[in-house]
């Protein structure tokens, strides 16, 4: 079905960023069935879908296509430039988090009740690959056989060690009663991001610390989340790879984690800051990154996430997701919120969207053109059309 975009309806700024976790807070045993239903009912074909809620957009690979997900199960893709889109054929209605293409025709999508979705036709036509019930089933398994490991090694512990590794094992315990119970209710947790080197190898992440890793393009899946530190299972909810080959994920709590090996060892990094960060984006320079979130809060590395120092951008907006090209960086957050760098030693320019919508999503189109998603659905801007700017920042 061929869309054109339409003037964006009436939404509440702000929301966006939020609605992910929040929904997780309201759930019960019969909203829970309603969720497993959505995972089951294809997205309606509707010429909303280019002014609903979008939550990210992605290039097919090297090619000149782009991708944006969103409510309802809306998956959406342009060949020029975002000025036309086409709503493609997905079949699950819960709302989709992220988007990410390992080459120019395989791609994934990820949302709401644990979906994973993959196309190998650009975008056109998605299958489901995993839910949250799977996804909670594979984490239940790894946990059953880390406790079988321990209680082995609890057997011929010498005495100085049985002590830690009991107070391990009622940690493994606890913790599997609790996947169990959520396990009981339903497909409940979101996955936030997704992120793949090629056509096999990437990562899927989400709430209270779920990673899960393919090798085989998403036919199997491996739970990771014990190769973090991340003992509290606070949520991760942005990963990229840097320039340098750095893979850094990004979450609650001001969590930063890092591996060098891509993704077989992660090592946590302290960023300075114990707020959520929301995004992370590299900037092209080897080792470079920045990590968002919380109240304009950008923090910087150039170290592969070793040290990190707080940029002053002149924004106290909740910052959403970010892109770079050459010199030039953009963010993007709430109330239509964006804060702009055109070169490396340039002032940060915070500047807003008139109508003041939520933005989740930003792809740089070219010197002068930003491909935009969010509340309204999809935004392209050429030059400063529909900006109000709000100073410079050094």
């Amino acid at each position: 079905m061929a869309i054109r975009n339409r003037r964006p309806t009436c939404a509440c700024p702000g929301f966006a960023a939020a609605i992910s976790l929040a929904a997780l807070c309201v759930l019960t045993p019969s909203t829970a069935f309603a969720v497993a239903d959505l995972l089951e009912t294809p997205a309606r074909s509707t010429e909303l879908a280019t002014v609903s809620l979008l939550n990210d957009v992605a290039r097919a690979g090297d090619s000149e296509r782009l991708v944006a997900v969103g409510e309802r199960g809306h998956i959406i893709y342009s060949d020029d430039g975002g000025a036309k889109w086409t709503q493609a054929s997905v079949p699950v209605s819960v709302t989709l988090t992220g988007v990410d293409f390992g080459s120019a025709s395989h791609g994934w999508a990820v949302g709401h009740s644990g979906a994973v979705l993959h196309s190998s036709d650009s975008g056109s036509n998605w299958t489901l690959q995993m839910t949250g019930i799977q996804a909670a089933n594979l984490a239940i398994a790894g946990v059953q056989q880390e406790i079988e490991t321990t209680e082995q090694r609890l057997e011929t512990a010498a005495e100085e060690d049985v002590g830690d590794l009991e107070w391990a094992l009622d940690d493994l315990v606890f913790g599997l009663e609790n996947m169990q119970a959520d396990l009981s209710v339903g497909p409940v947790n979101p996955f936030l991001d997704v992120w793949f080197e090629d056509a096999s190898h990437g990562f899927v992440i989400g709430a209270y610390g779920m990673i899960f890793h393919t090798a085989d393009g998403g036919n199997q899946w491996q739970d990771w989340a014990r190769k973090l530190d991340n003992g509290d299972k606070y949520h991760l909810n942005a990963i990229t790879k840097i320039a340098g080959g750095a893979l850094v994920i990004a979450g609650e709590a001001g969590q930063i984690h890092v591996s060098e090996d891509n993704g077989i060892t992660w090592d946590r990094r302290d960023s300075g800051y114990e707020g959520s960060l929301f995004g992370v984006t590299g900037t092209g320079n080897s080792g470079e990154a920045l990590a968002f979130g919380l109240r304009g809060t950008v923090m910087h590395t150039t170290d592969n996430g070793q040290s990190w120092e707080r940029l002053q951008t002149g924004s106290s907006t909740t910052l959403n997701d970010g892109a770079s090209a050459g010199e030039r960086l953009v963010l993007v957050g709430n109330n239509g919120t964006l804060v702009i760098r055109n070169g490396a030693n340039d002032e940060f320019k915070e500047t807003l969207r008139a109508d003041r919508l939520g933005l989740m999503g930003v792809v740089i189109n070219g010197p002068q053109s930003l491909l935009l998603v969010g509340e309204g659905g999809v935004v392209l801007v050429e030059g400063d059309a529909g900006m109000e700017e709000q100073g410079a920042v050094e």
